[in-house]
């Protein structure tokens, strides 16, 4: 029996993108308004008070447009958004949450008002977490940014986003390709991999790209493969033993003495701090004059004579005369 499903569909042409995201459009919710209000709230640091509050008008009558709600509470300092009755994409309020968190993030406001639309998204990459040493995570997180930002304009540039490096942060911008190779070279970085190997291999895939012969076949032959060079950090003692010459004994050493068996040897320890306190300094004036001496001995060296050889065999041939 021959199927009925195979029909004949003559608004499918070749001419038609199927990958393409259609903007959603008020008339596409048939359910109407929501059954319950969405809401969320983000802290945002003192320094960015006065930038949000003059960007605030602009924020407002971008999520107007959503359908969104929102709130600059400048004595809480949080920021939040939340749903209404004329809110009719489900997914605005989770842009609307993500572009508050940008915001805190000391995001300029132009910059995070792209993150609305339907292509681009955002990634708030935590970095502080992956070095334990502050100096090392500082050089780390330097090298993301590279000499005047030259390393962050050239990962713009090919993930086709917006990175902004902000305290214990990574925050970028863009479409979800360019998202996933941002993180990859931040997380590489903090793991003391150099984003330059990384942009090198971003290169030439986007080279390779540009052509469409090579468009199913794989690109391993042409990426650079990069071995890990590093010598060994073994550490070798100052002063070597050389066991051989010892010989066994089954019993274990004898137990060190300690400071209170020490000072009882020595009589110190029935005595009194201040009695203590001038025996140490007796003692260190007794090593002060005697380096004191020393160096005195040292200097006076460079004012003795030297012996005249020539004088001593003259006065004796005069004796022999």
């Amino acid at each position: 029996m021959p199927s009925t499903h195979k029909k004949d569909k003559p608004w499918d042409t070749d001419d038609i993108d199927k990958w393409k995201v259609e903007p959603f459009k008020p008339s596409d919710n048939a359910g109407g308004t929501f059954a319950e209000e969405s809401t969320f709230a983000v802290l945002f640091p003192k320094y960015r008070e006065v930038y949000l509050k003059e960007a605030w008008p602009g924020i407002t009558k971008a999520l107007q447009q959503q359908g969104i709600a929102c709130t600059l509470d400048l004595v809480e300092g949080c920021m939040t958004v939340k749903t209404t009755r004329k809110t009719f994409d489900p997914a605005s309020i989770l842009k609307a949450r993500d572009l508050i968190k940008l915001l805190a993030r000391s995001v300029p406001a132009p910059q995070a008002l792209r993150v609305l639309e339907d292509d681009v998204a955002c990634d708030v990459i935590k970095i502080r977490s992956l070095v334990r040493n502050k100096e090392k995570f500082v050089k780390r997180r330097q090298r993301i940014l590279g000499p005047e930002g030259q390393t962050l304009k050239a990962l713009e540039l090919l993930t086709q986003t917006y990175i902004l490096v902000q305290g214990n942060t990574v925050s970028a911008l863009g479409s979800y390709k360019g998202l996933k190779e941002v993180r990859r070279v931040v997380e590489d970085c903090m793991a003391n991999i150099h984003p330059i190997y990384q942009i090198k291999s971003l290169m030439i895939k986007r080279e390779l790209a540009k052509d469409p012969e090579l468009a199913n076949e794989s690109w391993d032959r042409f990426l650079p493969n990069y071995k890990k060079r590093t010598l060994s950090k073994r550490m070798v003692p100052h002063k070597v033993t050389d066991k051989s010459k010892k010989v066994y004994t089954p019993f274990p050493p004898a137990q060190e003495k300690s400071k209170v068996d020490l000072q009882i040897e020595a009589g110190e320890y029935h005595i009194g701090k201040e009695a203590k306190k001038r025996i140490a300094q007796e003692e260190r004036l007794e090593k002060q004059k005697v380096k004191k001496e020393e160096k005195k001995r040292e200097r006076e060296q460079d004012f003795i004579a030297p012996e005249e050889v020539g004088v001593e065999r003259k006065k004796k041939r005069k004796s022999r005369e």
